[in-house]
């Protein structure tokens, strides 16, 4: 299994706690696959910010971008103990991979086109997706009393729309785009935050916190958003050292991905 290569599609937040926890567990040849402009707005846990950068570091492990379809500079990337992140939107250089895993974290709340043949297994995080049919497992992503359950007939619970409750708080904690436009923030993820704060703007109109907290997410500068688009989140926990650490529902979903990887692979032995 320390032999496996998995591609993981999509390398925000869930992606890549799933990335990272696989990689503890010694599951270390992985690719993961994103869009051109990605916008995660826990910028501190997303590989995706290597697209940006380079290079991103969560909680100790390292991920580097390659380029697509290149298989010597991904290589080299595995040989150094470091995850690759490629810019390949349609999958390409998982083609040339032939993976052992496939996982689908997009997290569209649609399939956006995986299906079983693509690996000898496949993996798909939340709804949209039928265990069975266009995956082996599905994990369910919906907070509550079943995340993180693998589920092996059937489909994760539909979108509710609802962030999970932090200490109460569920929409209020959400920063979202008044307008249609480009970002600009005021304040910075893990800077402190009041009710009624400036946090950023769009096209000039202000983004104001609803609750006291942390900025705990908050996407790049610049980006181009749509009205309604989620921008940023506040923690009202107020533990900066939670901006830079995988949450705990990326750690539960994450420990069911390598749930089913050693249930498949111990019913294939």
């Amino acid at each position: 299994m320390t032999r496996m290569r998995v591609c993981i599609k999509g390398a925000g937040e869930l992606a890549s706690a799933v990335a990272w926890r696989l990689f503890m567990a010694n599951i270390r040849n992985i690719l993961m696959l994103e869009v051109p402009k990605p916008l995660a707005v826990r910028r501190g846990v997303s590989f995706c910010e290597a697209v940006y950068d380079g290079s991103q570091t969560v909680e100790g492990v390292e991920a580097l971008r390659v380029h697509a379809g290149d298989m010597d500079s991904l290589s080299r990337t595995w040989d150094q103990g470091k995850l690759a992140v490629a810019v390949d939107p349609h999958w390409e250089f998982q083609k040339l991979l032939h993976p052992d895993v496939v996982v689908d974290a997009i997290l569209a709340k649609k399939n956006l086109g995986t299906s079983i043949p693509e690996a000898p297994l496949v993996i798909a995080l939340g709804p949209g997706f039928e265990a069975g049919r266009d995956a082996h497992f599905v994990i369910e992503t919906n907070r509550g009393h079943d995340l993180g359950r693998v589920i092996t007939q059937g489909c994760a619970s539909a979108d509710t729309g609802i962030p999970g409750s932090v200490n109460g708080y569920t929409v209020e904690r959400v920063l979202r785009a008044p307008v249609a436009g480009v970002f600009l923030p005021v304040r910075q993820i893990g800077d402190k935050v009041t009710r009624g704060e400036i946090v950023g703007r769009v096209e000039g109109v202000e983004i104001t916190g609803q609750i006291d907290g942390i900025v705990r997410g908050l996407i790049r500068p610049g980006a181009r958003v749509s009205e309604g688009q989620k921008i940023g989140d506040i923690d009202p926990r107020g533990d900066a050292f939670l901006c830079t650490t995988i949450s705990d529902k990326g750690r539960a979903v994450a420990g069911s991905v390598l749930e089913a990887i050693f249930r498949f692979h111990t019913r294939q032995g």
